[in-house]
């Protein structure tokens, strides 16, 4: 068993060095890397150890589908990022929402949310979660008084995500976290687009953050995996006792791989932010693009908002064009981008919402969100800018 970080050494240390450094514990094998527990269970030095360790008056680990060392620093690395208690690693992010929504709610349990979310989380609220007996409201997530109108004496949850996939719509997490508070409900943060080098949602109020690590946690398109961080009480109690059981659990190898993308997200992150912002200058007025969503343009109509309570803008870059037929010639046309639903890469990635990412929710929830036909997402990467510009600039040429 690894030897128990010292949370105390953390505080005050900002997120390039807990994300190489945080919650750090060796083995007696002092590894300067972090070790990867392969293995599928642990073993006792006997039967009365076994006994207390079930018992939970001892403290060890058991089975791999709810306790690995591994997997434990990945969690205690990324809460130490986010601020937050405790945190656990789930298999997925849709397995982190799932994971919210069954470990929290109950039948009859209202959770209000932006209608701008990815489209498989829209999925999994209106095709699976509501035949449990929840109930969903969607508004504008720039609304406040939407919001407030939506909640209800049954409402438990409010979800969002900031910058909001794929149109990078920025919600007031102070305002909508004091909503919460009002209600007796809970807010919680998808931190994707950002993640902790960019936002920590906690320090604005909300309750809960989740991540699908599967982005730039990880960021090179490796492994798949999802987060929670918050409250040790909610995290490492409710959530935790819900992992134990249905196991919608992280792989060790997978959590080794997000730790050492931890490593360097701030890095990322940082070159992320510097292409997108040449992008979205060089695409800012171009004749064939007739909306621009990148909020850290001055022109982004919620700009001001997001200087507030960011850090930095992101690697995100939409934009409309002309129609369908249009899209997909740009889209096809591109050389510096992969065509694939992914994001957070250190390849950029190029996709078409209405016909991918957001196609199961359907035409008439695609219009209330704002994905139209002619809708492109951009997922910058870390190849040179200029390279960049010029492939996009020649797409849209042709």
């Amino acid at each position: 068993m690894a030897d128990s970080p010292d949370h105390r050494k953390d505080a005050g240390y900002g997120a390039g060095t807990l994300g190489v450094r945080g919650a750090e514990a060796r083995t007696s094998w002092r590894e300067h890397s972090p070790a990867i527990f392969a293995t599928s269970s642990f073993c006792f030095t006997s039967a009365e150890q076994a006994a207390e360790i079930f018992a939970e008056r001892e403290t060890g680990y058991v089975y791999s589908r709810f306790s690995n060392p591994t997997v434990e620093a990945f969690e205690k690395r990324l809460a130490a990022m986010e601020g937050a208690e405790a945190g656990i690693g789930t298999a997925s992010g849709m397995s982190a929402i799932l994971t919210l929504c069954m470990a929290l709610l109950s039948e009859g349990d209202h959770v209000v949310a932006s209608r701008t979310l990815f489209g498989s989380t829209i999925s999994l609220f209106e095709n699976i979660l509501k035949r449990f007996g929840l109930h969903f409201s969607y508004v504008d997530p720039c609304d406040l008084d939407g919001w407030r109108a939506a909640v209800t004496t049954r409402t438990r949850m409010l979800f969002v995500e900031s910058p909001s996939n794929p149109l990078c719509e920025i919600v007031d997490i102070p305002a909508v976290a004091q909503i919460a508070r009002d209600a007796d409900a809970r807010l919680v943060v998808d931190n994707c687009f950002l993640t902790p080098v960019f936002q920590q949602p906690m320090a604005l109020g909300a309750h809960l953050v989740m991540h699908s690590a599967t982005k730039y946690l990880d960021g090179q398109g490796r492994c798949v995996g999802g987060a929670i961080v918050g409250d040790a009480e909610t995290v490492a109690g409710t959530l935790f006792r819900f992992m134990r059981t249905c196991g919608p659990s992280m792989s060790p190898f997978n959590a080794w791989t997000f730790l050492k993308g931890l490593e360097t997200l701030q890095v990322r992150m940082e070159g992320h932010e510097a292409r997108a912002r040449q992008v979205a200058e060089a695409l800012d007025g171009h004749p064939q693009v007739r909306h621009l969503y990148y909020p850290g343009l001055s022109s982004h109509p919620q700009h001001a908002l997001a200087q507030r309570q960011q850090r930095g803008f992101g690697g995100i870059v939409s934009f409309d064009l002309a129609d369908q037929a249009t899209a997909w010639r740009f889209i096809n046309r591109l050389q510096l981008a992969s065509i694939t639903a992914n994001l957070g890469d250190t390849r950029t990635t190029v996709t078409h919402p209405a016909s991918t990412t957001h196609m199961r929710i359907g035409a008439e929830a695609r219009a209330r969100a704002g994905i139209g036909d002619g809708l492109v997402r951009l997922a910058i990467g870390l190849e040179d800018a200029a390279d960049l510009v010029d492939d996009i600039r020649a797409a849209l040429k042709a």
